[in-house]
């Protein structure tokens, strides 16, 4: 498969969780964050162990779990987090620094070289998210600051490590994200049920967008995401997560009519050349990023 076919797919995952937004207000009941991110999560995971028949060996139990809690188990609760103490706006403008973290970290973790075209499109992605989600109203709360920069790192983390160890030989890219989504899910849990509970009732649009957050949302998008993370250099997918707020800021305004104003479109313009200049910088440390090993590569079917 060539470069251009796995950014594309990888890039269906943050696109997909673009989607989340507008699914959580339109369809799902209101006061179950933390179930929403389990049902995402837990069910698809284990879906994905029974159809595959694949459970982790030696030390990758310790690394599916640190895995599971980085990228799903430990993000969401920060991310809801963030939600109930800021504006949608801010939270998405303080996860659109994901890149430089990630840049900082391959560096170090990864010895990924930064390259100054990438390190501007890190930053200038940045600034176009900010000007596609903020606005003149927004407020800032630093419990929420530092909620929404702990989500974001926790997902830096498990990027660079997904990069570095790689995924297991004879293991497909379902099987190794339904060990994450697993248990990731697992830890969300006992805090669902401690600090939620569940809904005394649940209408059809409400289960019609917990199986779209389970199946588009959660497996697929975590798939094609993990199996894009060790397939590119890191800094690649990290990019191409600044799709998440534009999607989700296109949705508001064409479904839910949300105004849309011309400091939007210039911020859309700026993540988009962000994100091209970011690919092209990316594309040439590819060499160094390749280093990690990922056994199964050649496949060509990675939420």
């Amino acid at each position: 498969m060539n470069r251009m076919s796995i950014l594309f797919l990888t890039a269906l995952a943050p696109m997909a969780w673009g989607t989340t937004y507008l699914v959580t207000t339109e369809l799902l009941p209101a006061g179950h964050p933390l179930l929403a991110g389990l049902l995402r999560s837990l069910p698809a995971g284990l879906i994905a162990i029974a159809a595959t028949r694949t459970l982790p060996r030696g030390t990758w139990w310790f690394k599916a779990a640190t895995l599971g809690a980085l990228n799903i188990g430990a993000f969401f609760p920060l991310l809801f987090l963030a939600a109930e103490h800021l504006p949608g706006g801010v939270a998405a403008a303080v996860a659109g620094v994901q890149p430089l973290i990630i840049l900082g970290l391959g560096a170090m973790v990864l010895r990924e070289r930064i390259r100054p075209l990438t390190a501007a499109a890190a930053v200038a992605g940045a600034g176009g998210v900010a000007l596609v989600v903020l606005g003149p109203a927004a407020q800032l709360d630093a419990l929420g600051i530092l909620a929404a920069l702990g989500g974001v790192t926790a997902t830096a983390m498990g990027m660079i490590l997904t990069k570095r160890w790689g995924r297991p030989e004879g293991v497909g890219p379902v099987a190794y994200a339904g060990w994450q989504l697993t248990a990731g899910g697992l830890l969300l849990l006992p805090l669902t049920l401690l600090f939620e509970g569940l809904p005394a009732s649940l209408d059809l649009g409400a289960v019609l967008g917990y199986v779209w957050l389970g199946t588009v949302g959660g497996l697929l998008a975590y798939t094609l995401w993990f199996r894009g993370i060790q397939q590119l250099p890191v800094i690649a997918p990290g990019l191409l997560a600044l799709l998440s707020p534009v999607v989700a800021t296109v949705l508001g305004t064409v479904v839910a009519g949300e105004t849309f104003a011309p400091l939007q479109a210039i911020g859309m313009a700026v993540v988009l050349v962000a994100l091209i200049a970011g690919q092209f910088a990316a594309a040439r440390s590819r060499g160094v990023g390749a280093a990690v090993p990922a056994p199964e590569l050649a496949l060509t079917a990675r939420s």
